[in-house]
């Protein structure tokens, strides 16, 4: 390339815009849906700035609250109510609303050896990396590429926007814990209609919650933007809109006794109340034809009650405001972040509930992630972000010593023409030119707070099959054969609640719950799964 030529390439890219500014489009028409909104950044995390108690929060949300008296306690288990939710790893999504950057320029994605299985230049181009950064260049003192960062076991590009993002919220111990694995996979570009959704299927194969099933950040069938698998979905388990500390702390309302009386007096009451209208079942017929169903209904009320003012009493219990390992000196945020931020404040408020059981699994959609805008910096800032939020679960479930899948998706990607951004934050990467499904991926990290999640395979070339699985070709695009996910949404699903399955030794079930799936026979299933168990079951 000539001097003028490259000059040509360099100038006049567009200045970044701020996390929240809306994003306008040339080439799309103007946003109608809330979809459409969120994904160009019209709508984002809560405005609101929500004040915290004066009252401290327990230290671990777990030990919270004593145990029912022995009696009632029984009656939990025959009536189904969970302590701290089903035993299940917690598990979140992170939407990302309008097509977002995942291969190349964030987690790193090659051939069919692996993430390490280099593209070609012009590839990696496609994916905003320019010829100087791509990471097949090897350090001549070294023999090593600087541009490979697998501190998280998956690599990740060393100036990848999100990866920067989750190490500012994860402590360097707790890296050593946690591992990965991407998909590369086709998506349809700024649609919600991608069926990139998980929590239904999460749901099915186990996951609860003591309060939820299931919460998400938006008033929707899949509780984000993308929607959820129509064969998957169950009303009855929809999920609750949580997006805010007031959502949380709202959940629960134990009534006037508790204020009047101390919480153990009242709970005390609630269990006497309990025992007395047991008695008085016993002595009577309600000469209904499902007497006894009737009776298990009313007696499981009571339970209930008195359990949920057992760990409830005290509303901080679940404030995120104050717990200190969220915001603070010594939280995962600082006050001024918590505050000033709507999508650390929504982040804070599904992790708190997921994380510590009282939701079984949550999503997080973050908007503005339709930015190619011209320039690179705008997007570099939108991922950073991101990876804060994703960090932050991390680091959270690594403070309250709970396992954790973290699942990252979004509706198509981006591809760049190879004009580069020098500004400040485009640091010197290819500029996001407008849409491309072909280069979308979707990846998920996991966290063992009992050692590194091992991948399937007894040698690193099996290994790092296993943590690609799927693979795109030289030029930058997914290899739509590659796996059954890769030109299929549905089935991308289904390989990530198969992953998850996998987690808890347990995806020899999955064929059970999802009699009608397409992920092909045992032996296809196998290579489609990254990790060797880190549960038995359940934890």
């Amino acid at each position: 390339m000539s001097k003028l030529t490259s000059h040509f390439f360099k100038k006049r890219p567009k200045q970044a815009k701020s996390a929240d500014a809306p994003l306008f489009h040339n080439d799309h028409s103007r946003p109608v849906t809330r979809r459409e909104f969120i994904a160009q950044g019209f709508c984002t995390g809560a405005a609101a700035v929500m004040g915290g108690s004066a009252l401290s929060l327990f230290a671990n949300p777990k030990s919270a609250h004593a145990a029912l008296s022995p009696d009632l306690e029984a009656l939990k288990a025959q009536c189904g109510i969970a302590s701290q939710g089903a035993g299940k790893i917690p598990f979140i999504t992170f939407d990302l609303a309008g097509g977002a950057n995942m291969a190349g320029s964030n987690v790193l994605v090659g051939g069919r050896g692996g993430q390490l299985d280099f593209l070609s230049t012009a590839g990696y181009s496609r994916q905003g990396l320019p010829g100087d950064m791509v990471p097949s260049i090897a350090n001549p003192d070294t023999g090593l590429s600087d541009f490979v960062n697998n501190e998280l076991g998956l690599s990740f590009h060393s100036d990848s926007a999100m990866l920067q993002g989750i190490l500012d919220k994860v402590s360097t111990t707790n890296r050593a814990n946690i591992n990965g694995a991407v998909i590369p996979a086709r998506s349809e570009n700024d649609t919600g209609n991608n069926p990139h959704n998980p929590m239904y299927g999460i749901n099915r194969v186990g996951a609860d919650g003591s309060l939820l099933s299931l919460i998400g950040s938006r008033n929707s069938d899949s509780g984000g933007n993308s929607m959820a698998p129509a064969s998957m979905i169950d009303s009855a388990v929809r999920p609750t809109k949580i997006d805010r500390p007031s959502d949380v702390t709202g959940l629960v309302d134990t009534g006037d006794l508790v204020g009047l009386l101390s919480q153990d007096d009242s709970v005390a009451v609630m269990e006497s109340i309990q025992r007395i209208s047991d008695m008085k079942l016993n002595n009577v017929n309600t000469n209904i034809s499902t007497d006894e169903v009737v009776k298990d209904m009313v007696r499981c009320g009571y339970v209930k009650s008195a359990d949920i003012t057992d760990r409830f009493g005290d509303p901080t219990t679940l404030d995120p405001n104050i717990d200190p390992n969220i915001v603070g000196d010594a939280g995962i945020f600082t006050e001024e972040e918590f505050n000033s931020d709507g999508e650390f404040r929504k982040t804070a408020s599904v992790m708190k509930l997921v994380i510590n059981g009282y939701a079984g699994a949550g999503t997080v959609t973050m908007g503005g992630y339709d930015y190619h805008d011209g320039s690179r910096a705008t997007g570099e800032v939108r991922d950073r972000r991101a990876g804060r939020c994703i960090g932050a679960c991390l680091e959270y479930a690594a403070r309250v010593g709970m396992p954790i899948m973290l699942y990252v998706c979004s509706d198509g990607s981006v591809f760049s023409n190879g004009m580069i951004d020098d500004s400040e934050n485009g640091r010197g990467k290819g500029v996001w030119t407008g849409d491309n499904s072909s280069t979308s991926a979707s990846f998920f990290l996991v966290y063992n707070p009992d050692g590194t999640p091992q991948l399937i395979g007894a040698t690193p070339e099996t290994q790092a099959q296993h943590q690609q699985l799927g693979f795109m070709r030289s030029d930058g695009a997914v290899e739509t054969g590659s796996t059954p996910a890769a030109n299929n949404v549905n089935l991308l699903v289904e390989t990530v609640i198969l992953n998850y399955l996998a987690l808890h030794g347990e995806q020899g079930q999955f064929a059970q719950y999802f009699p009608n799936h397409g992920l092909g026979n045992t032996s296809l299933m196998d290579s489609l799964i990254a990790f060797e168990p880190i549960v038995s079951g359940t934890i």
